[in-house]
């Protein structure tokens, strides 16, 4: 257990805080939860590359804490009426497929497409618009479906790349 796996293991363990704290209506506490759960991703992240501290346990661990966090955050919105189910279910459409694709053409051994500029741009834009959301500040859910459709743009990228890439590993 290194430091970056503790970190991912923290992450676990903010998701039922910020159920917690979201339940008793303490929007801007819970805000301030999940971004501290996305501040130990990006530091877990770096520490674990910067320090050759990456490990098979943090790299099938890190992916589920962020993806339960974002279904934590993205189902506690929806049930209490605050961002539609259609950008739910849209975010929940390209997580699974992404997921889904990664883990079928992994193992197929294929070549997977790491993080770029755009997925990266996406996940902060991601967090602006759910910081409009929770500090109830105007065009929060249309910044939202911004983000949402440009989730799809950079998706698209990513497929294009991983044709690309494995187009060259086959030809």
């Amino acid at each position: 257990m290194n430091l970056p796996n503790m970190l991912t293991a923290l992450r676990f363990l903010l998701i039922p805080v910020y159920l917690i704290v979201f339940a008793n209506g303490h929007m801007i506490s819970a805000f301030i939860v999940f971004t501290a759960a996305g501040l130990t991703d990006v530091l877990d992240g770096y520490i674990a590359r910067s320090r050759g501290l990456e490990t098979t346990a943090g790299a099938l661990l890190d992916p589920l804490a962020d993806k339960l966090m974002l279904i934590a955050v993205i189902v506690s919105l929806l049930m209490a009426g605050i961002i539609p189910w259609a950008a739910a279910v849209l975010l929940f459409i390209r997580d699974i497929g992404m997921i889904a694709g990664s883990a079928f053409f992994h193992f197929r051994c294929k070549k997977t497409v790491k993080a770029n500029w755009m997925g990266k741009l996406t996940t902060v834009l991601f967090y602006v618009a759910l910081m409009f959301i929770f500090l109830e500040l105007p065009y929060g859910v249309a910044l939202l479906w911004c983000v949402i459709a440009f989730s799809f743009v950079t998706s698209v990228m990513y497929i294009v790349k991983f044709r690309a890439l494995n187009s060259r590993q086959t030809g």
